[in-house]
């Protein structure tokens, strides 16, 4: 059996190059200290590494990869990551550099490899998700069982491993802020082999996960926030780089951003995002948490401009602030909220800022924090967390430890006064103090502050609750009740503060995207935020993974698709022989599969369209509901005959007509008519999306001889 190295052997010796490279001062010093390592490695039989286990999950790739095929000959960098993993998303940035500096023919691949943390990060399509959400275009393994990881003795996430082109440890580099070093060894590497005629310019037959799906309305969306008055939702549409504030019935007022990544202020038109997180929303001002540009943005739809307020345009390192505006650098925002410190209502901006592992404040205008000082407008400075990644509760803000807070929800009123915190990495929810800033636990994780591991899904009390990843909050002052978003459990469930009671309010625990009939058999995806609306009555959240907002209503007990219609439908004519740009259909949507029809050449089919709306709803008038019909295979069924309608009235059925071609031949096509309904609550609540989809198999034969045959389709929605 052929005996392997891993990174226990690697770091006596690689531990000499780095003191070494810590007294050099030019770079000429630095690449001839490199070169003289790698030199020495050479002469070494050793440090190499076991192969990819066999039948392991691959993405971007046609084929699994090998090192000792497809990656023989090349400068291999491993980059072990969980997707979870907020300091695994930030080197992803240097690894996109140095991708563009050095090509898969010049002799560097990137390999991710996925080894998870959380059960729910093992699971491929998780993982997949991931990858689109986060734009990684290299080859993807997901080593569900921490395979490799184990053999290599690797510790933390994330780590980088330089592989030489024999498959042999050149270098590792753990954790952020390597880019420089990383850039140096995997350069000199490629010169170094490169001279040697060691390397080969062979692809490695890149195929990305992407672009085999289709477009979608809204791609990832990671938060959603209510304007005050109710009428007007904010979405975070994270994967399309751009905001959307969008009227109760689904109709797009503005979309802001998108569809590449970028920075730029300026109009609502040319404004750029990339991939924004939070929301928060009142009046015509949104404030937006813009994740990956590690800044906090402001969109004024009152003057038309977008501006930033906050940050530096990449990520800081900075655990103090203090510094105002485009001054101060930030790193990863990931939630934003309105609030109040020592000054007048709404004075400042609450900040998850996940990056550093603390929870800051933007000061819209002068202000103070509990036992803080002033600060002036524009002041953007920490509120708590020492900026250590831990579960750590304490009196002292400052001396206070969060683990990556991914979401903030105010409840200012007493007796609570405090920020509730969604601590996605310790699994828990916190609360800080809004009056002398100390943070204690209320659900969740358990009592070693240094336990990032104490995840699970158990409703209950307290520390015996066990959550997996929480990404948002949600405060109901009416019921005085905190709903959270589990995220991968994906859960809602609800907390009760003053007992530290939570329950599971809706989802099964397994990703899906089924719709009902009640909370308890509804799925949902990795929601990642979610709020509150119609004075306590209904949820929105963000069903991130599913790539959809949905409505939950809390006195029925039902789950609806809040409908995200891009462009307006002005009142057009009763059929449409055009084309239109469907929606896609929801992954629920019910599918009605009709008995066999028998027709003949010439005949004339009567299809009635006969729905139902829910009780208690009515159409949407702002928004057009229709239905769409399709013979997939068999275009030549519909050519030159209506395929697309309006429904504008449930009263009475619609009659679809289709004419069987006189020259049809003897086969079976399958007619499939899909309808949209959009409806909204009589008593001005929800709004939503119903659709169906009626299969009706034709068999043409030409024996048949009825001039007109009738089919009706009818479905309560």
């Amino acid at each position: 059996m052929a005996s392997y190295s891993s990174l226990t052997d690697l770091i006596p010796v690689q531990s000499q190059l780095d003191y070494a490279l810590e007294d050099a001062t030019t770079p000429q010093e630095k690449e001839s200290l490199v070169k003289q390592y790698l030199e020495k490695l050479d002469d070494r039989e050793d440090l190499k590494i076991p192969d990819f286990e066999k039948g392991l999950q691959w993405l971007n790739t046609g084929a699994p990869l090998s090192l000792r095929t497809e990656l023989s000959g090349k400068v291999v960098v491993l980059d072990f990551f969980t997707y979870c993993c907020i300091n695994c998303m930030h080197i992803l940035p240097d690894l996109r550099q140095l991708e563009q500096q050095h090509s898969v023919e010049d002799g560097l691949v990137v390999v991710g490899v996925h080894s998870a943390k959380f059960p729910n990060e093992r699971v491929l399509e998780n993982v997949q998700s991931a990858v689109l959400r986060y734009d990684i275009t290299h080859p993807v393994v997901n080593d569900a069982e921490a395979r490799l990881w184990t053999e290599l003795d690797v510790s933390c996430w994330p780590t980088l491993v330089l592989l030489g082109p024999r498959g042999n440890l050149l270098f590792s580099l753990v954790g952020e802020a390597e880019r420089q070093r990383l850039a140096l060894f995997a350069g000199v590497a490629l010169r170094h082999y490169g001279a040697r005629g060691l390397l080969r310019g062979h692809g490695v037959g890149v195929r990305l996960f992407r672009d085999s799906l289709p477009p979608s309305v809204l791609s990832f969306p990671g938060k959603v926030a209510l304007d005050p008055a109710g009428k007007t939702l904010a979405i975070a549409d994270t994967g399309h780089h751009r905001v959307l504030l969008v009227a109760s019935t689904g109709q797009v007022l503005h979309s802001i951003g998108g569809p590449q990544s970028g920075w730029r202020d300026g109009d609502l038109s040319e404004a750029q995002f990339n991939s924004p997180q939070g929301v928060a929303i009142k009046g015509q001002v949104v404030y937006v948490a813009d994740t990956e540009n590690h800044l906090i943005r402001k969109i004024d739809l009152s003057v038309g401009k977008v501006t930033t307020l906050a940050g530096v345009g990449v990520q800081g390192t900075d655990k103090e602030g203090g510094g105002t505006g485009l001054e101060q650098p930030i790193s990863s925002p990931w939630d934003v909220t309105l609030g109040t410190a020592g000054g007048e209502e709404d004075n400042v901006l609450w900040i998850a800022m996940a990056g550093t592992h603390q929870i800051w404040a933007l000061f819209l205008d002068d202000g103070k924090l509990p036992k803080g000082s002033t600060s002036a407008r524009g002041t953007c400075v920490r509120f708590a967390g020492s900026g250590s990644e831990e579960n750590r509760n304490n009196a002292y803000p400052h001396k206070a430890g969060f683990a990556q807070p991914s979401g903030v929800a105010p409840a200012p009123a007493t007796p609570w006064s405090c920020l509730f915190v969604a601590d996605s990495e310790s699994s828990t929810v916190r609360s800080l103090a809004l009056t002398d800033g100390a943070v204690k636990h209320v659900v969740g994780g358990e009592r070693d502050p240094l336990n990032l591991f104490a995840f699970g899904d158990v409703d209950g009390k307290g520390v015996d609750v066990k959550l997996q990843h929480p990404l948002g909050v949600a405060w109901d002052p009416n019921s005085s009740l905190l709903y959270v978003a589990d995220s991968y459990n994906h859960k809602i469930k609800v907390v009760d503060p003053k007992t530290k009671q939570c329950r599971t309010v809706a989802g099964t625990g397994e990703p899906g995207g089924t719709l009902g009939p009640g909370f308890s058999e509804s799925s949902f995806n990795e929601p990642g935020g979610l709020c509150v609306g119609a004075g306590g009555k209904l949820l929105y959240v963000a069903d991130t993974n599913n790539h959809l907002v949905k409505v939950l209503d809390l006195q029925t007990q039902t789950v609806s698709v809040f409908p995200v219609l891009p462009a307006a439908v002005d009142g057009p004519a009763e059929v449409d022989s055009g084309a239109r740009k469907l929606p896609k259909l929801p992954k629920s949507t019910p599918v009605v599969e009709m008995p066999l029809l028998t027709v003949s050449p010439g005949q004339t089919v009567n299809l009635e369209l006969r729905l139902s709306l829910p009780d208690g709803t009515k159409l949407t008038e702002e928004v057009s509901s229709f239905w769409s019909i399709m013979a997939e295979g068999n275009d030549w069924l519909l050519d030159s005959q209506v395929i697309s309608g309006d429904i504008t009235d449930l009263s009475r059925s619609h009659a679809i007509r289709i004419s069987v071609p006189a020259t049809a031949a003897s086969t079976n096509p399958t007619l499939t008519l899909n309808a949209w309904v959009y409806c909204c609550q009589l008593q001005g609540g929800a709004c939503m999306m119903r659709a169906v989809s009626f299969k009706q198999a034709l068999q043409i034969d030409p024996t048949s001889r009825q001039d007109l045959v009738s089919v009706t389709l009818a479905r309560a929605l």
